[in-house]
C-alpha cells in the first residue's frame, strides 16, 4: 500500500492498521466466548459455451480431491511483499529475455510520463536513495488513470513524479542476485487494479467479493461463496500456517476464524516460521508476512530494511533441511503507484460480483482485467535454471498451484482458467540441489544503506529528469 492507504485512516476512513486490529478482535471473538459471466466466456475463447473451467473443477478430474499431485513438493511458502510494479523493482535487471526497460544509448530508460496539461515530461530515474516519497498511489482510480485505456502514460497524473523512480543492482544486489539466479516471470500481474486489500483477497480466495480499495468497510457478514484457500486445505487435511511480523492478512476474511475458531491455532508469529524452517517443520502451505509498518516496502519505508527479511526468510528456506521439498514464491501484492510499461491484459472475471458501487465513480472494466505487473521469482531445487516465463499469471495462479499439487477444486472462474506457474520448475532433476550462493543485502555491505531513514529519500524528481 502506499501514501493514499495510509491516509485514509484520516476523514473518517479507518486506516489499514486499524482495520486489521478490528478484525483480529472479531476474529478473537468466538474463542473468547451475467455481465462477467458473458465476458468470461469471450475470454474463454467466444461464445456461450466456450471451454471456460468452472468454479469446483478439479485440475485432475478423474482422481480424488486431495490426492497429491507433485509428490516432488511438500511445502509451498509464500513471500508476499509490498508495493513495486516489476519496471520499478527489476526493470533494470538486464536478465537475457526479460521485458524490463528498453534504454537509450545513454545506458538509462527511455520510460516517460507527461504531467497534467502535457508541457512537461518525466523520465524514469533512479532513485536518489534506497527510502521513498509519500505520495504514489494504486487506489482504483489511481491505477485506472495510469492505464489510461492501455496507455499506460498516466502514471505521473495519478501519483506525481515519485512514480517513474527505480533501483538498480547496487540498491538491492540481494533482489538481482534472487532475480538473476532463480527463474522469473516477467508477465505476472496482480490481480486488481487496485490496493492491497483487494489483491491479497485474491490471493487467498481468487475474489475480493467486490473490494478495489483498502478504506472500503467490510462486511464481516460476507464470505466468498466457495470459501478460502485455506478451507480447501483444511478439509482435505493439509497443513498451513500464516506466520505474521505486525498483523496477518488472513484476517481479511474475518468468516474464516468466525466459522471455524480453530484457524486462530494456524495463526503464528514470524519467530515461528524461523524455528519451523531450521526443523524441517514448516506446513504443507503458508504465507510469510512483512512487518507492514517497517519492512513490508511500502513507501515512505527504506526498501533495504525489506530486502533483509526477505533476504532472512529466503535463506531460512534453503538452508532448511527440507529444502529438497520446498517451493518459495517471491512477489509483491501490487504496483504501489509505480510506473510499469506493460498494460495489463484482459482477466477472466472470477464471479459476477461488481465492484462495490458506494465509490460513486466508474466501473471501468469491473474485474475483467489485471492489475499492473509485479516482480515474481520461483525458490526451489526444482526451479529452471536461467529461466524467464513469459506466461501470464496473477495471485490466483499461486492458488493454481496449489490446487495442482493437492487436487483441489477451483474457487472462483479466476483461479479456475489461471496459469499454474509449473513451467517454472523441471521435476526431471533438482538444478539447484545445493542452494546457490546469492548476494548479501544493501545493509550487510553498506553501514550507510539506512541513514536516509533520517536524512529523507533525496530530492524526487531528480534535477535533469524533467524536461519540456
Amino acid at each position: 500500500m502506499g501514501g493514499d492507504e495510509r491516509a485514509a485512516g484520516t476523514g473518517g476512513h479507518p486506516s489499514r492498521r486499524g482495520v486489521l486490529k478490528g478484525l483480529a478482535a472479531v476474529a478473537a471473538a468466538p474463542l473468547a466466548a451475467s455481465g462477467p459471466a458473458a465476458a468470461a466466456a469471450a475470454l474463454a475463447g467466444g461464445g456461450p459455451r466456450a471451454a471456460l473451467r468452472a468454479p469446483g473443477s478439479l485440475p485432475f478430474p478423474r482422481r480424488a480431491a486431495g490426492t497429491n499431485m507433485i509428490p516432488q513438493i511438500d511445502h509451498i511458502v509464500v513471500l508476499m511483499m509490498e508495493n513495486h510494479s516489476y519496471d520499478n523493482k527489476l526493470g533494470m535487471l538486464g536478465r537475457a529475455g526479460a521485458d524490463g526497460f528498453t534504454l537509450g544509448a545513454n545506458g538509462k530508460p527511455v520510460a516517460a510520463n507527461p504531467y497534467p496539461g502535457g508541457t512537461k515530461i518525466q523520465h524514469a530515474f533512479r532513485m536518489p536513495t534506497t527510502c521513498q516519497a509519500t505520495g504514489p498511489s494504486q487506489t482504483w482510480d489511481a491505477s485506472h488513470t495510469a492505464y489510461d485505456r492501455g496507455r499506460n502514460d498516466g502514471f505521473v497524473a495519478a501519483s506525481g513524479p515519485a512514480s517513474m523512480g527505480y533501483w538498480e543492482r547496487a540498491d538491492q544486489p540481494f533482489y538481482y542476485s534472487l532475480a538473476s539466479v532463480f527463474p522469473i516471470a516477467d508477465r505476472y500481474f496482480c490481480s486488481v487494479l487496485g490496493q492491497t486489500f483487494p489483491n491479497r483477497r485474491y490471493l487467498m480466495a481468487g475474489t475480493s467479493l467486490g473490494m478495489v480499495n483498502d478504506d472500503q468497510v467490510i462486511d464481516l457478514t460476507k464470505y466468498p461463496k466457495n470459501g478460502t484457500i485455506f478451507d480447501q486445505l483444511n478439509k482435505h487435511n493439509i497443513s498451513w500456517k500464516d506466520y505474521w511480523s505486525s498483523t496477518p492478512t488472513t484476517l481479511l476474511f474475518p468468516g474464516l476464524f468466525t466459522r471455524d475458531p480453530a484457524n486462530a491455532l494456524r495463526l503464528a508469529r514470524i519467530e515461528h516460521f524461523y524455528a519451523d524452517a531450521a526443523a524441517g517443520k514448516l506446513p504443507g502451505f503458508c504465507i510469510v508476512e512483512p512487518d507492514f509498518g517497517g519492512t513490508s516496502e511500502e513507501d515512505p519505508q527504506n526498501i533495504a530494511a525489506g530486502e533483509v527479511f526477505a533476504a532472512k526468510v529466503i535463506n531460512a528456506v534453503m538452508s532448511g533441511p527440507k529444502w529438497g521439498s520446498t517451493l518459495l514464491i517471491w512477489t509483491y501484492d501490487e504496483h504501489g503507484g509505480y510506473y510499469d510499461h506493460v498494460p495489463p491484459p484482459a482477466a477472466v472475471p472470477p464471479d459476477d460480483i461488481p465492484p462495490d458501487g458506494f465509490l460513486g465513480g466508474p466501473r471501468y472494466d469491473g474485474f475483467g482485467r489485471y492489475g499492473f505487473r509485479v516482480p515474481c521469482a520461483v525458490v526451489s531445487p526444482w526451479a529452471r535454471p536461467g529461466y524467464v516465463s513469459h506466461t501470464v499469471f496473477d495471485h490466483t495462479s499461486i492458488l493454481k498451484l496449489v490446487e495442482t499439487k493437492w487436487n483441489l477444486p477451483a474457487l472462483t472462474r479466476r483461479d479456475a482458467n489461471a496459469s499454474n506457474m509449473l513451467d517454472m520448475l523441471d521435476f526431471s532433476h533438482p538444478a539447484f540441489r545445493t542452494p546457490p550462493a546469492l548476494a548479501k543485502p544493501l545493509v550487510s555491505v553498506d553501514t550507510k544503506a539506512l541513514a536516509c531513514d533520517t536524512s529523507g529519500p533525496g530530492t524526487i524528481p531528480p534535477p535533469g529528469s524533467v524536461s519540456g
